[in-house]
Order: structure tokens, then sequence, then C-alpha cells
């Protein structure tokens, strides 16, 4: 019984934990195209195969093409947003190559709750 309760209590926090890093906010600016973040900044390229840590993150295969809307900017430079298809999520810059700008004057803005929200199907998972 000990065992049982014991490995329920792991997983307990191993959840938590999970959930904690999946809500953590990486970084409180972002630098946009406008400052609604809707219109597209570039057309990128990915250069490596890429499978995020959790679900903010988008995976993509080399070769694929994803569109950008934000770059995380002063604490975090090193993760932009983007789209490929359907799928929405941070990926690290250092993954891809840019293929075209669209919009070269960028825009600081302050980062939302929701913006570190997972998105599964049409509703925010808030862990």
């Amino acid at each position: 019984m000990s065992r049982i309760l014991d490995q329920r209590i792991f997983l307990l926090v191993t959840s938590f934990l999970t959930s904690l890093q999946s809500t953590k906010v990486l970084s409180e600016w972002k630098k946009c195209g406008d400052r609604e973040c809707e219109t597209a900044m570039s057309r990128v390229q990915a250069t490596t195969d890429y499978l995020g840590p959790d679900c903010r993150y988008l995976n993509f295969k080399t070769g694929e093409e994803i569109m950008v809307y934000s770059k995380l900017s002063r604490k975090n430079e090193n993760l932009w947003t983007g789209s490929k298809g359907k799928d929405f999520g941070y990926f690290p810059k250092d993954a891809v190559k840019v293929e075209e700008v669209f919009i070269a004057e960028e825009v600081e803005v302050l980062t939302k709750e929701t913006d570190f929200l997972c998105l599964h199907g049409d509703k925010y998972t808030f862990e």
C-alpha cells in the first residue's frame, strides 16, 4: 500500500512540475509586425528537425516552411513564434533560415499571459 501511495505522490508532483513549466512566461516583451501581432513578419524554412519540450512549441521537419508572427525580445531573444499549416507555437530562431521578409520595421509590445498557454483544438488549456 505504501509503495502505491509513493507512486501516486510521485506522479502528482511530476504532473504539477510539468504544468508549471508549460505556463511559464518565456519573456515579457516581443517584437511584431503590428501592435496586435497579426501580420506575418517573414517566411522561414526549417534547417533542422525540431521537437519542442511542450505543447507551446511548434514541431517541424527540415525543409518545412513557417510563417513568423513574433519574436521574443529582451530576456529571451532566441525564440520566435510562427505557424505551419494549422499548427502554431514557439521555435528556436537558429533552427530556421529566413526566406522572405514581409515587415522590416518591428514593433515591440508587452506579452500577455495567453501568449504562453497551450492551445488544444479550439480551446485554451489552463494548467
